[in-house]
């Protein structure tokens, strides 16, 4: 059990009923499982399975929060928030977090980028790697499967590269969240 104070309990129960259920804290542990940094995932909208699998796993691995977004080549049709929300919810619960991440909207990547923290496009040919741009607070963009368009690109001054490979977006997300977590 985990105390929202920052402490991992461990509980022994006495009773378990319909009613009621009684227990003893036998033993606690420090337990500071949120990274030090705040990343925030914009991902372009993608298709349910594809989206569902980026939240789970960039939760667990401890992104902050996600926005999703429409790019010009987002073949995603629509997803459930509710749904996701507990996606969110139930990965932060089996990795041991305190923090839930929030999900957003943007209806596109303009509008992400006006309120986000230190916007780092995620582009293969981009001359910098993403290491060399880690901040504290830092919003990760990560685009459709069919790429930027030249007119997104446009939008971001600050571009890195996860490296020469080609990569599916759920993956890119994933890679880079364990990236600038390691980084800080």
């Amino acid at each position: 059990m985990i105390d929202p104070a920052g402490y991992m309990l461990t509980v022994r129960l006495d009773v378990v009923s319909p009613e009621r259920i009684e227990g003893a804290v036998i033993a606690e542990r420090p337990h500071h499982p949120e990274p030090a940094i705040k990343v925030t995932v914009a991902i372009a909208s993608l298709p349910a399975s594809a989206l569902e699998l980026v939240l789970s796993r960039c939760t667990e691995a401890g992104a902050f929060a996600f926005v999703i977004f429409r790019a010009d080549r987002s073949v995603g049709r629509g997803y459930k928030p509710e749904r996701l929300r507990t996606i969110c919810r139930e990965a932060a619960m089996l990795a041991g977090r305190l923090h839930v991440p929030g999900i957003a909207d943007a209806p596109s990547l303009a509008q992400v980028i006006v309120s986000a923290q230190h916007p780092v496009m995620l582009v293969r040919d981009a001359p910098g790697r993403l290491s060399e741009v880690i901040r504290s607070d830092m919003t990760l963009l990560i685009g459709p499967e069919g790429g930027w368009s030249d007119r997104e690109l446009g939008l971001v001054p600050m571009k890195a590269t996860l490296g020469p490979r080609n990569l599916r977006a759920d993956t890119a997300a994933l890679v880079a969240v364990a990236l600038a977590l390691a980084s800080a």
